[in-house]
């Protein structure tokens, strides 16, 4: 299930990922609910860890992943989490949610928040979604949100993570 999970991992970001552009914060470009929206990217490491066994069943096998991270680029720090999967009998047709708590610094601000996935691949056509998860951010980065999209190249993983951090506590 390993070689599942990262083979439509990869897919999905293939299939979701347009070119890779340089690391770099941009200058805000929009407005997310008066906060300035603005851009992270650089390159990160993935090692998935199986964590049990497998439970396989007609048509389906489920699975559970250790995750740990380490980013670098616009943000510089590490990352811890779980992730399930679900795959079926049908080629090219699968399922992943995780989470990660990714520590460290982003833009210049120090502190934590938790980034949510939801990957599924349908007959081959992916689709993924990666959102920081609300009113996880502490330190520096509390009130962030945002959305990260990933894009493997050159078996090098990329992330491009554009985000916004609220003005003060329950800031909307």
């Amino acid at each position: 299930m390993l070689a599942a999970a990262l083979a439509c991992v990869a897919a999905w970001a293939a299939a979701s990922s347009g070119s890779r552009a340089s690391a770099g914060a941009l200058p805000a470009q929009k407005e997310r609910k008066g906060a300035a929206i603005m851009h992270a990217r650089g390159e990160f490491e993935v090692q998935l860890t199986p964590a049990g066994t497998e439970d396989k069943a007609e048509g389906s096998t489920l699975g559970r992943m250790s995750i740990q991270k380490q980013y670098h680029g616009d943000l510089e720090g590490s990352a811890r989490g779980e992730m399930l999967t679900a795959g079926t009998a049908v080629k090219g047709s699968a399922v992943y949610v995780a989470v990660e708590r990714v520590t460290g610094v982003l833009g210049g601000r120090r502190g934590s928040f938790v980034l949510h996935h939801r990957g599924i691949m349908t007959r081959g056509q992916p689709k993924l979604e990666i959102s920081v998860v609300p009113d996880s951010g502490t330190g520096e980065l509390a009130g962030i949100s945002g959305t990260l999209t990933v894009e493997i190249t050159g078996g090098k993983h990329f992330y491009d993570l554009e985000y916004a951090l609220a003005q003060g506590p329950g800031a909307e």
